[in-house]
């Protein structure tokens, strides 16, 4: 076991990051011999994404680990050189999902061509948009248009400011109660990112702490359903307006805990395609690698 050591590690209160919470609370990364901090930030003071635009976590904010989507993982540590990446993973069996109006015109993939599409532009939803519509629509023929936080996109939806937008769950449901129709789904992709006070023991007692946090979850996921929807809560509080034509506790019932996945150390070969891709449609300077983007642990 590690001497204690002390990390601040940052969290996304997104469904997808439940077993990082519920590893905190169990205990298990004492038990690994990390004293964690778990840095949040107030749903209240965020109006358009978690992760800060333009401070860094690793220094601006002090964080040693903090979890982001793949391709953002990439431009992160690339443009602003806030740490390397350490792990990687898809983290749940939860699929970004494309939802239209029920009276809109769009009925396939197909139908999305210079469509406006409400994602929160520079996170997951942008990239992974991307890449999902691509396998439909021609690049130049894909329009996303950033409408921020998930509230705020279903608002955007209903009032016909975009005529599509994607969303996760818990929030998918709520879309499904709220009488939007599904269209498309695909993966999401995460990543892990620490500071250069990250290392490979640090690294692998973090993984063994979640993994017991995602055995537990798997095992008996009815158990943390409160916790799971803590999320829900915190948007009805910030944006109570769009859940007026719903019921709340109908939506609640709907919602299952999925099933999750362990991190791995980072897979150098799935990034390089990932950073190769991004490069090809001007997303991330041409001069970035691998070796600048990965820790070398």
């Amino acid at each position: 076991m590690l001497a204690r050591q002390s990390v601040r590690l940052f969290h996304l209160p997104f469904s997808f990051m439940l077993p990082q919470k519920v590893a905190v609370e169990r205990g298990y990364f004492r038990e690994e011999g990390i004293a964690v901090d778990l840095v949040e930030r107030d749903r209240r003071d965020v109006e358009v994404k978690y992760i800060p635009a333009e401070e860094t976590l690793t220094d601006d904010y002090d964080v040693d680990l903090y979890p982001i989507c793949k391709w953002e993982s990439i431009r992160r540590t690339w443009d602003m050189g806030d740490g390397r990446i350490v792990a990687n993973g898809t983290f749940a069996t939860l699929p970004y999902t494309v939802f239209t109006r029920p009276d809109s015109s769009v009925e396939s993939p197909s139908d999305l061509r210079n469509v406006p599409v409400g994602v929160n532009l520079r996170t997951g939803q942008e990239y992974t948009a991307q890449k999902a519509l691509e396998e439909h629509v021609a690049s130049d023929e894909i329009d996303l248009v950033g409408c921020g936080m998930p509230t705020d996109r279903l608002r955007a939806l209903h009032e016909g400011r975009v005529d599509a937008v994607t969303l996760i769950d818990p929030h998918s449901t709520l879309a499904d109660h709220l009488g939007f129709q599904r269209l498309l789904e695909y993966d999401n992709h995460m990543g892990i990112v620490g500071s250069d006070d990250v290392d490979r023991d640090l690294l692998e007692a973090f993984l063994r702490a979640y993994e017991r946090a995602v055995a537990d979850i798997n095992a008996d996921p009815d158990a943390f359903r409160a916790t799971y929807l803590e999320m829900l809560e915190a948007e009805k509080a910030v944006a109570p307006d769009v859940f007026d034509d719903v019921d709340v506790d109908a939506v609640c019932e709907a919602i299952t805990v999925p099933r999750y996945e362990v991190p791995e150390p980072v897979d150098r070969e799935e990034l390089d395609d990932h950073l190769a891709w991004m490069q090809a449609r001007g997303l991330i300077d041409e001069d970035a690698t691998v070796n600048a983007i990965v820790a070398p642990l």
